[in-house]
């Protein structure tokens, strides 16, 4: 195998390991966002895991995050904004993130 054959390979594991961290950070920033918004919502315990379940298969409804904005201010109604809840997905995906980097 020549040099330019095994960078790139290289460069395709890399590409590929960077979508799979992506993909477990954003389903782990769904997760946080699921189990907040239960928490605002008053559920507990096997209530919040299995709304936020919910959250994180809204997210393969469409591409992007709309899908799960939607889904979470349609069951808050007037306990958050869309825009509050886009601004606590960039917060939450920060700490999926790091979460993710610690487990690795």
């Amino acid at each position: 195998m020549s040099t330019f054959d095994d960078r790139e390979n290289a460069f395709e594991n890399k590409y590929a390991h960077d979508e799979e961290m992506k993909f477990k950070a954003t389903a782990r920033r769904n997760k946080l966002l699921g189990l907040w918004a239960a928490e605002l919502m008053g559920k507990t315990g096997a209530d919040a895991d299995a709304y936020a379940r919910e959250v994180i298969h809204a997210d393969f409804e469409e591409a992007g995050h709309e899908d799960v904005v939607r889904k979470v201010a349609g069951d808050l109604g007037e306990l958050s904004t869309p825009d509050a809840i886009r601004t606590k997905m960039e917060q939450l995906l920060a700490v999926a993130q790091e979460q993710i980097m610690k487990e690795s």
